[in-house]
């Protein structure tokens, strides 16, 4: 896991659930086989509506006219509260990896989002302890550093503190639990 995290902000709004971050109709590609993995970034927040979504700042589209269809040039997304909330759906965590995105920071996670999030060694789930989607605009540069616990907004100069990831940090940082596993001699390397 790195311990330091640069990139792009996209901003989300409150209880954007599972449907909106992979819609259903996108659940027949399998991301285990790489031509089908690359789908599930070309269709993250796909589901997200232009108005419905919450969206603070207005509607940027997640992956905008003329840019990589697959991978978002946004890799840090901004949530609100209960981020992930819906179905159990583990695609979820898969389709914003698969866009490139490689953190999350929101108020607070669906449990079984974060968890897969974690548990797959997705991307690193992030909570803040401000209301960053009135802080933070779509298109801002970001750089989060875990070990401080702080998200810096570079383009206004702020800074914001994170809680710590705790107990799913070696998980985080081993790449998922079963690699986690493997590592700790709970399963054969």
């Amino acid at each position: 896991m790195q311990t330091r995290i640069a990139g792009v902000a996209y901003v989300l709004g409150d209880n954007v659930d599972t449907d909106q971050i992979i819609p259903a109709q996108y659940l027949t590609f399998n991301p285990a086989i790489a031509a089908e993995y690359k789908m599930f970034g070309k269709y993250a927040l796909a589901g997200v509506p232009d108005a419905a979504a919450g969206l603070p700042k207005g509607h940027v589209p997640f992956h905008p006219p003329g840019a990589d269809e697959f991978v978002s040039p946004y890799t840090i997304i901004i949530g609100g509260k209960n981020f992930g909330c819906g179905s159990s759906r583990e695609h979820a965590p898969i389709a914003l990896a698969a866009a490139g995105v490689t953190a999350v920071v929101a108020e607070f996670y669906a449990r079984i989002f974060y968890r897969n999030s974690v548990n797959g060694g997705y991307l690193v789930p992030l909570e803040s302890k401000a209301r960053l989607i009135d802080r933070v605009c779509t298109g801002d540069k970001l750089v989060i550093d875990i070990a401080a616990g702080t998200l810096t907004n570079e383009t206004s100069g702020e800074t914001f503190e994170l809680h710590p990831l705790g107990e799913v940090a070696p998980i985080i940082e081993a790449g998922g639990v079963f690699e986690y596993a493997k590592k700790v001699g709970m399963l054969p390397a």
